[in-house]
């Protein structure tokens, strides 16, 4: 309903702030098409949202937020998740991308550290 009275009012961009939070799966699809319809008719889009899911299915540019600040802007379709996480979190080790690496490498075992002890 917001979106619609929005609409209304002809406007050349509009600004979604998370808004398919409190949706479920189906309403949450229906809010991704429209947003796909509105850039179809021309309108700028700008979603805000924590789900990257949802960002990934409907942007053409990613903008990262940390603490307050620009942290990166990157290209939807090229972006990984590694990018992503280590622009969100500030961290460039993190779980993803040793994951990334390990499926470049072709390593897909599992390593597991003692700590420094000896068994």
């Amino acid at each position: 309903v917001a979106i619609a009275r929005t609409l209304l009012g002809d406007p050349k961009v509009i600004i979604l702030d998370e808004p398919t939070a409190a949706l479920g799966v189906a309403q949450t699809a229906e809010v991704l098409n429209l947003i796909e319809r509105l850039r179809e008719r021309g309108l700028g889009v700008i979603m805000v949202s924590h789900n990257m899911a949802d960002v990934r299915a409907v942007a053409d540019t990613v903008a990262v937020l940390r603490l307050g600040r620009n942290n990166g802007v990157f290209d939807a379709a090229e972006a990984t998740a590694a990018d992503l996480v280590a622009a969100i979190t500030g961290a460039t080790d993190n779980v993803v991308s040793r994951r990334a690496g390990r499926e470049r490498a072709g390593d897909d075992q599992a390593v597991l550290g003692t700590g420094g002890r000896d068994a």
